[in-house]
C-alpha cells in the first residue's frame, strides 16, 4: 500500500480491504453466524444501513481476507463497532478504526492485510470457543475448502460407525463441520435418527452450533419433541439449550408456538431461559402473544429488576421491538408486577452491562 500521500489512502474499510487484491468474505457475529455480501457491508460501514442484530449496542462483524494463491496470506479480523440509537454504525469510531487499520499496514514489513493489522486494536475481539468453532466450518465451506481433519471422526459418531460411549473423545471443531454440513453426506438424517438417544452432554454442545444453520423440516420436528418433553423435566440448562437450537428454524409459526409453550412452563423464569428467548428467539417476540407472556415471565422471573432492565435495553435496541414493546407496555391487561418493572427500569436510568457472546 502507498504511504507517501494522503491522496491514494482508502477512505473506507471496504476500499482498504479491495487493496489487498485477495477475495473477501464479511460474517455478522451478532446474534448468530451469518454471511453478508460486501455491498451489506459497505452500507453498514458508511451507516447507510443498520446493522441487522445488535447484540450489547455493537455491531460484531468477522472479516476473512482470502488468498486462494498464498494461503500463508490468509487473515481473520473480528470486529467490533459502536451503533447509534438507530443501530448505525458511529462513523468517528468508523474513522477512527480505519485510520489505526492503515497504519498497522504502512508499518508492518510487507505492507500487507494480516493479522498483525488489528494488534493492540480496541475493535478487535476473540470469539468464544463455540463460536470459534462455528465460523471456522462456515469459512471453511464458504471458500469451498475441506472441513478440518475431526470432521470425519464425527460423522462416523454421528452414523452409530464408532461406540456411543466414544462421545467424550469428540473434537468440538468436529462437531461444528458437521452441523454446518447437514445438508451434506446424509448428516442431517443421521442426526435426526440419533437425537432420542444422544448423550445429554452432546445434545448441550450442538444445540449452540444448530442455531447457526436453518434445519430441514424432520430435524425441526425432532428438536421441538425435544424441547416439549425437556419441558416436563426440572433441566432448565436442557431447555435454554433446545431453544437455541430451534431459534433458526424456517417455520416461523412452529416456533412461536414452541416458544409460547416455554413461556408458560416454570423453565421460563430462570435466567438463562428467558434470555435464550430474548437474544436467540427474537423473530418470536414479534408475535403481540408471546411477546406479552414474555413481558410477564421476564417481570416475575429470577432474574429479577436487574434483568428485566438489561434484557428490555437489548430487545429495545432494535426498532421494530422498540414499537412493539413500547404497544405492548401500554396493554391496560398488564399484570401490576409487570407495570412496577417497567416503572422501574424507566425510573432508575439503567445501563447495560456486557454479557457473554
Amino acid at each position: 500500500m502507498p504511504a507517501n500521500t494522503d491522496a491514494a489512502l482508502p477512505d473506507s474499510i471496504t476500499d482498504l480491504l479491495r487493496t489487498s487484491g485477495a477475495a473477501l468474505r464479511i460474517f455478522d457475529m451478532g446474534r448468530r453466524i451469518r454471511k453478508l455480501s460486501l455491498e451489506q457491508f459497505r452500507r453498514i460501514e458508511n451507516s447507510e444501513l443498520p446493522y441487522p442484530t445488535p447484540f450489547q449496542h455493537l455491531a460484531w462483524l468477522a472479516v476473512l481476507i482470502w488468498n486462494p494463491k498464498r494461503k500463508q496470506e490468509n487473515a481473520v479480523w473480528f470486529l467490533r463497532l459502536p451503533l447509534d440509537e438507530q443501530g448505525l454504525v458511529a462513523p468517528a469510531a468508523r474513522d477512527d478504526l480505519l485510520n489505526r487499520l492503515i497504519q498497522n499496514v504502512i508499518n508492518s514489513k510487507h505492507g500487507k492485510l494480516d493479522e498483525d493489522a488489528l494488534k493492540d486494536n480496541p475493535y478487535s475481539f476473540t470469539p468464544e470457543q463455540s463460536r470459534m468453532a462455528a465460523f471456522h466450518a462456515l469459512a471453511a465451506r464458504e471458500m469451498q475448502s475441506p472441513a478440518s481433519a475431526h470432521y470425519e471422526q464425527a460423522q462416523a459418531w454421528f452414523s452409530g460407525q464408532l461406540p456411543k460411549e466414544q462421545w467424550q473423545a469428540l473434537p468440538y471443531q468436529g462437531l461444528a463441520d458437521f452441523v454446518m454440513r447437514l445438508d451434506q453426506d446424509g448428516n442431517a438424517q443421521a442426526l435426526q435418527q440419533y437425537l432420542p438417544d444422544m448423550p445429554a452432554a452432546v445434545l448441550e454442545s450442538l444445540c449452540p452450533l444448530l442455531e447457526h444453520v436453518t434445519p430441514d423440516t424432520a430435524l425441526e420436528t425432532e428438536l421441538g419433541r425435544l424441547l416439549q418433553q425437556a419441558l416436563a423435566d426440572t433441566d432448565s440448562n436442557r431447555v435454554a439449550a433446545l431453544c437455541r437450537a430451534i431459534s433458526n428454524i424456517a417455520d416461523e409459526a412452529r416456533k412461536q408456538q414452541w416458544i409460547f409453550e416455554v413461556l408458560n412452563s416454570e423453565h421460563a423464569l430462570e435466567p438463562e431461559v428467558i434470555t435464550v428467548i430474548a437474544t436467540r428467539c427474537d423473530s418470536a417476540l414479534m408475535a403481540p402473544e408471546v411477546l406479552q407472556r414474555f413481558l410477564e415471565r421476564l417481570a416475575e422471573g429470577k432474574a429479577g429488576q436487574t434483568g428485566f432492565s438489561r434484557i428490555m435495553a437489548e430487545l429495545m435496541f432494535m426498532p421494530v421491538h422498540r414499537a412493539l414493546i413500547l404497544q405492548a407496555f401500554r396493554n391496560p391487561q398488564r399484570s401490576e408486577r409487570l407495570g412496577t418493572a417497567i416503572g422501574e427500569m424507566f425510573g432508575q436510568g439503567f445501563t447495560t452491562t456486557p454479557a457473554s457472546h
